[in-house]
């Protein structure tokens, strides 16, 4: 078995930037030290705010304690479309208290997933993932957060959902992934689109043109890490303060300037985040 690539060195800084969604547990944060450190280093190449997002239960209540430990990190609650199939009334509850926490910003990530149903043992059906996903659509409602959406191969589906419930006021495609015709049905809504590090993947085609159909006023960047490192660190560990690799790579893509981009992203994340 091949070593596990060494971690990305340190971007030149640009700023200002929000990682609209990480994952800091994941990334091997425990406590507040530790969540300190990675904020610290992510600060230290212009990323300013994190949003550290859960995707089952004891994610979500470790993301709510790190957002009270670090005053740059804020916290996004929801069982994971995979994970529908735990969504009974005590984890209802703890979510619906988890969301009403101030330092919560969003109800994510919730979604359709389509890829895993069958290869993941486990897995939620399709009929559980599309049961929870309609709550986690209503909790966002009443608790006037930000809906985060983890969207696999479930782009109709997912669409018909949001239209059937009647979306949220602010709705966020994390780490979107489909093609250009989904980009513009989610900009005709209004829906803002999240872009990770994969849109620096040359063989991410689709994608790519996809993003430049996306108006400034509705784009999103983020890490999703410590996955999806964007290039020439594909494979390696990722870290919010990779983010300014992703922002260069969207920048030559849509053929703009990288500091107006991340001015502009910023500005989109406070205004949908309020943070």
């Amino acid at each position: 078995m091949s070593a596990k690539r060494p971690a990305p060195e340190l971007p030149e800084p640009l700023e200002p930037l929000v990682d609209a969604h990480t994952h800091l547990d994941a990334c091997g944060a425990t406590d507040a030290d530790s969540v300190r450190v990675m904020a610290d280093r992510a600060a230290s190449v212009g990323v300013g705010t994190i949003v550290t997002v859960a995707d089952d239960l004891a994610a979500a209540r470790w993301a709510v304690r790190a957002a009270h430990w670090d005053p740059r990190v804020y916290a996004a609650v929801a069982l994971h479309p995979t994970r529908a199939n735990a969504l009974d009334d005590e984890a209802k509850s703890e979510l619906e208290r988890l969301a009403a926490d101030p330092r919560v910003v969003a109800v994510g990530e919730t979604g359709l997933d389509y890829y895993w149903p069958g290869k993941l043992e486990g897995c939620a059906d399709v009929e559980t993932q599309i049961e929870g996903f309609r709550w986690h659509i209503d909790l966002a409602k009443r608790s006037r957060k930000p809906l985060m959406i983890h969207n696999r191969e479930a782009d109709h589906d997912l669409l018909t959902v949001l239209l059937d419930e009647g979306a949220p006021s602010k709705v966020i495609f994390h780490c979107f992934s489909s093609d250009t015709n989904m980009a513009l049905a989610c900009v005709g809504e209004g829906y803002f689109l999240s872009f990770s590090g994969t849109v620096s993947f040359r063989n991410a085609h689709e994608l790519r043109e996809a993003a430049k159909v996306v108006p400034v006023e509705q784009i999103l960047v983020e890490t999703d890490a410590p996955y999806l490192t964007p290039h020439p660190f594909r494979g390696a560990p990722n870290e919010p303060y990779c983010l300014p690799y992703t922002v260069r790579a969207l920048a030559e893509l849509r053929e703009q300037d990288p500091f107006e981009l991340a001015e502009l992203t910023t500005l989109n994340a406070r205004r949908v985040y309020r943070v």
